[in-house]
């Protein structure tokens, strides 16, 4: 996987996980994502991305990740936002405003319908 890759994930994760707060599971879930990588810089990169300013974190995530997602082929997309559903189900919940989130970046990444199935099996 390459940083760039590994930049994307991380912030994927993040940028959801912070959407209502990050929590202590959440926390120790990138902490281990990042040490599974070996990359602990990737994730000192995304947490610092989201807290450069909160309230604009995930509009510009989307925007960042769109400019890259775009040219991955679908199969990974759809890995990717499979990943962020399964990473917050950790918790044993999706929150609506989490949901949405995730919608929005199906969509954009033209994956709304394959996330939909994922969620009803």
């Amino acid at each position: 996987m390459t940083s760039e890759e590994k930049k994307v994930y991380l912030l994927l994760k993040s940028v959801i996980f912070h959407y209502h707060g990050l929590d202590e599971v959440e926390q120790r879930d990138l902490e281990k994502v990042a040490a599974d990588f070996n990359a602990p810089d990737e994730l000192t990169w995304a947490l610092n991305f989201v807290a450069e300013d909160y309230l604009t974190a995930f509009d510009r995530a989307r925007a960042y990740l769109n400019n890259i997602i775009g040219d991955y082929p679908k199969n990974k997309r759809v890995d990717l936002i499979n990943m962020v559903w399964q990473s917050n189900n950790l918790k044993g919940y999706v929150t609506e405003m989490e949901a949405t989130a995730m919608l929005k970046l199906a969509r954009d990444w033209n994956v709304e319908k394959e996330l939909i199935e994922l969620v009803l099996k």
